[in-house]
């Protein structure tokens, strides 16, 4: 084939010019007749060069030649051609024809005849030794060889006739530089920063004065503040005394009495004292709202959402307004473990809701990594774990029942994969591993507090009614006030005032009709919804007589959930993945309108239009949450040693005051938890006439050494006059600590 460059009387090309394509071997004679030529790259793009790489002007090269290289000239073009011998394909390097060639066929590469450049050839060395190498060579470059007398070689680099120079190879600080800004533009990275720009901007103002304040209150935050001080402590002093804790002394087991935080355990080793608990305390407050958002937008991103659609997901889930009246609940806010790890787990096994299993994208390491995520989310504590832990159990069940069916029913040898199964068998061991050493100390609790038990009547007492599902906290920025009246009649309605949002409500709804999920899938999930909303509802529907009565009596463990109103938080993921599905769906129909236009482009208002779920969303997860000033450390509470009791004591009062005890951890007799051991009632019954030789008794008895007085929590109380009364007979002493009265005994 040969391209015609040559001016008008200039000299035309022969056909022995033209490349041999299947030609046989070299040294054979081969009769070439002009055949039909054929449209070529060359021709059609002027500026394409194909040049054999490593090629070199030959020494007999004019000017002409080396202007018919700059670009926008016309080469010789490499062609693949297979040898009949051996089968492997070679790049062949043309050549023109040279006096003395006797008629022997050659490969020719084509080449444009200059003027007055008869019987001239520029010989081609170079190859590229590999039969699907790019199109262009990498030959002599625009200019190349100027100033060069003919047949002189590059005396700076003998041999690039043999072969391109290497390309350079970027130095480790150049790659490193090139990961990290891909990392920084990943989507993920991308979600976790907006996760954490949005929880500090919708938990505002948690870190204005995040050493002084806490949110909702300081009675239950603080005692979650000492928790994850005393994990700390415990690890960095004495492991081995991690579930006796230094408050209500002298019991056991006591830092079971609670849900405890663990996996914020190594937090606690940072900081000591009141001060950096609180801010120990309102950073993971923060950072729990982060992962929330983060672990619902991964999970609805993994089963088939768009961006905006898992951006409502993850929003929704976080900020829905019943989850305003659990500020106060650090161990309610942490739940953002629960869609992160059944994300990981999805993503291990390749399977989406959008798209099913697509064994492909099978990886065991997000199974292992999904399993332990699941086993930190229930060290956190058995209210929000618990139900996950019997979730997970229920999908592995589910799981085995589809492996077993697929081996004998349609002869699927392995239908999940040999590691894929040793990563889940190895991951559930773990998990089972962790929640059975959590368990251990609950269940001792349990024995040596009878009292510590719920019962049914415990749970009808928290069960909220139907329109709990409408009525929104006092929290909420905008149905707080609106809803007030419906508050009032609900007999306990921080646990009772259920409303996961309107905005929700109706793009779920939506999604029942128009979104990406299968009509099947949609109706799964609506069926999940109206379990768990159920399931909330505790005895309120129908006396829970063939829902929540069951589990109460029959799953281990599930008699220590007090509160049912807490299982909303499924119903609230749930109805995120349905609104995620019609957002999902309306994005896409903008991306097909926005093809459409000519240029393909979405208008301002679809673009703004696909935010507007998310915004209604955001404004619904607004609050007006209380952040109130915790009371200040005594100083005797930093000097004085245990063990020792602090008056005024009831639930209320204690929390502080093991707050308080973080910068020594002394032991103290007070303590706050969900149920009141007998002891520590008897404690606060019998020092009600203190000091009198009956109480001092008793306080030695249990081995107190130290009592401290607060006067300015006195007022009102039976230790209002108590703190003047004469001491004469009791072998105690009174000591002035500012507002503290220390009674040594």
């Amino acid at each position: 084939m040969t391209t015609d460059q040559s001016p008008s009387g200039g000299p035309r090309p022969t056909a022995d010019d033209s490349q041999a394509v299947g030609d046989p071997a070299p040294g054979r004679q081969v009769d070439s007749e002009p055949e039909a030529e054929e449209p070529t790259a060359a021709d059609e793009d002027p500026a394409a060069i194909d040049k054999a790489d490593g090629g070199e002007p030959g020494a007999n090269q004019t000017e002409v030649d080396r202007k018919e290289q700059q670009p926008g000239g016309r080469e010789g073009r490499e062609q693949s051609a297979k040898d009949g011998t051996d089968g492997q394909e070679k790049d062949q390097a043309g050549k023109s024809a040279l006096p003395g060639d006797d008629g022997k066929a050659t490969d020719r590469a084509d080449k444009s005849a200059a003027p007055g450049d008869e019987g001239k050839t520029a010989e081609q060395t170079g190859k590229d030794g590999k039969a699907d190498g790019p199109a262009t060579g990498a030959g002599k470059e625009p200019g190349d060889g100027e100033g060069k007398d003919k047949g002189q070689v590059d005396d700076k680099d003998p041999w690039a006739a043999f072969g391109p120079a290497p390309e350079p190879v970027p130095r480790w600080y150049g790659r490193l530089a090139r990961r990290s800004g891909r990392l920084l533009i990943h989507e993920w990275t991308l979600a976790a920063l907006g996760s954490l720009a949005l929880a500090v901007l919708m938990t505002w103002p948690t870190l204005r004065y995040p050493r002084h304040t806490l949110p909702q209150d300081y009675w239950d935050p603080g005692l979650q503040a000492w928790q994850m001080a005393w994990s700390g402590h415990a690890l960095r002093t004495d492991p081995a005394q991690l579930w006796h804790s230094n408050a209500f002394f002298p019991e056991r087991w006591t830092f079971a009495f609670s849900d405890t935080l663990l996996g914020y355990a190594p937090a606690g080793l940072i900081g000591s004292g009141p001060e950096d608990a609180l801010l120990r305390y309102n950073i993971m407050f923060v950072l729990a709202h982060a992962l929330a958002t983060f672990g619902a937008y991964v999970l609805a991103r993994q089963l088939g959402a768009s961006r905006i659609g898992s951006a409502v997901a993850g929003v929704s889930y976080t900020y829905a307004p019943w989850l305003l009246a659990q500020a106060g609940h650090l161990h309610v806010i942490s739940n953002g473990g629960i869609p992160l790890a059944l994300a990981m787990l999805a993503r291990g096994h390749g399977w989406s809701l959008r798209h099913g299993y697509r064994p492909e994208r099978r990886h065991e390491g997000w199974v292992y990594t999904g399993w332990l995520v699941a086993a930190w989310q229930l060290s956190l504590g058995f209210g929000i774990g618990l139900p996950f832990a019997y979730v997970l159990a229920g999908t592995v069940v589910v799981a085995a029942v589809i492996w077993f069916a697929k081996r004998i029913f349609w002869r699927v040898k392995r239908p999940f994969g040999q590691r894929l199964f040793v990563a889940d068998l190895i991951g559930g061991l773990i998990f089972a591993g962790v929640g059975v050493l959590l368990a251990i100390p609950y269940f001792t609790v349990a024995q040596l507090h009878p009292n510590a038990e719920r019962t049914i009547d415990d749970i009808s007492a928290f069960s909220p009614p139907a329109s709990g599902f409408v009525t929104a906290p006092g929290e909420s920025r905008i149905w707080g006030g609106l809803h007030e009246g419906a508050r009032d009649i609900l007999p306990w309605h921080p646990e009772m005032t259920l409303l996961p949002g309107f905005a929700l409500y109706a793009l779920a709804l939506g999604g029942l009709f128009f979104s990406i999920w299968t009509v099947r899938q949609r109706l799964f999930l609506l069926a999940g919804v109206l379990v768990a909303m159920t399931l909330s509802m505790g005895t309120r529907f129908f006396g829970g007589d063939f829902t929540y009565v069951p589990l109460f009596d029959h799953l281990p463990g599930w008699n220590g959930i007090r509160t049912p109103g807490r299982l909303m938080l499924w119903a609230t993921l749930l109805l995120g993945l349905l609104a995620a599905g019609a957002v999902s769906a309306f994005a896409e129909r903008v991306r097909e309108v926005s093809a459409e236009r000519i240029p393909s482009w979405p208008s301002p208002w679809l673009r703004l239009a696909t935010l507007v779920p998310l915004m209604l969303v955001l404004a619904e997860g607004t609050n007006t949450t209380p952040h109130p000033v915790v009371p200040p450390q005594p100083a005797a509470m930093r000097t004085v040693g245990g063990p020792l009791l602090v008056l005024p004591s009831d639930q209320n009062h204690d929390q502080p005051v093991m707050l308080w005890s973080t910068t020594r951890f002394q032991d103290i007799v007070n303590g706050g938890s969900g149920f009141t051991p007998r002891q520590l009632a008897d404690v606060r019954q019998v020092t009600m006439t203190f000091p009198d030789q009956t109480s001092v008794d008793y306080l030695r008895t249990l081995g107190v050494r130290n009592v401290l007085v607060l006067r300015d929590k006195i007022a009102d109380t039976p230790w209002e006059v108590s703190v003047d009364a004469p001491l004469d007979g009791l072998g105690i002493t009174r000591e002035e600590m500012g507002s503290v009265i220390l009674f040594r005994l």
